[in-house]
């Protein structure tokens, strides 16, 4: 039991956090991760991916429906932005003494885990003993 409530507090911590980042995509757009696309060669129109990553992603974690795929896409929303937005500070160290990417690499690392790990009971998968 406390296993499963662990997979919950870790599928609703990652997929809120994520999700806020996508719900605020949702309401400004993308433009500016196109951008980035385009100043490296890519199409500007993979920027739409982002909403797989931190919309779709997220909401399959949360609800614990196809967990381990919502989580695929947010590792690879996370490894692009890494890619794209964080590549220079990859080795810097912030202000405060922290890595200068720790919430990229704890979001990334946390879709790992949930990935790994699966939904567990507490998830609408769990509830059927499938899709989670």
């Amino acid at each position: 039991m406390t296993d499963d409530a662990g997979k919950l507090v870790l599928r609703l911590a990652v997929g809120v956090l994520i999700l806020l980042h996508g719900i605020y995509k949702l309401l400004n757009g993308v433009d500016g991760i196109a951008g980035m696309l385009a100043g490296q060669g890519l199409p500007a129109f993979f920027a739409y991916g982002v909403y797989l990553g931190e919309v779709l992603g997220p909401l399959l974690v949360i609800v614990g429906l196809y967990t381990r795929l919502g989580a695929l896409l947010m590792i690879g929303n996370m490894v692009v932005a890494l890619a794209l937005a964080h590549r220079g500070e990859l080795f810097s160290l912030g202000q405060m003494g922290g890595w200068a990417i720790e919430l990229q690499a704890l979001f990334l690392f946390g879709a790992v885990a949930i990935a790994l790990l699966g939904a567990g009971r507490m998830s609408v998968g769990g509830l059927h003993g499938r899709f989670n």
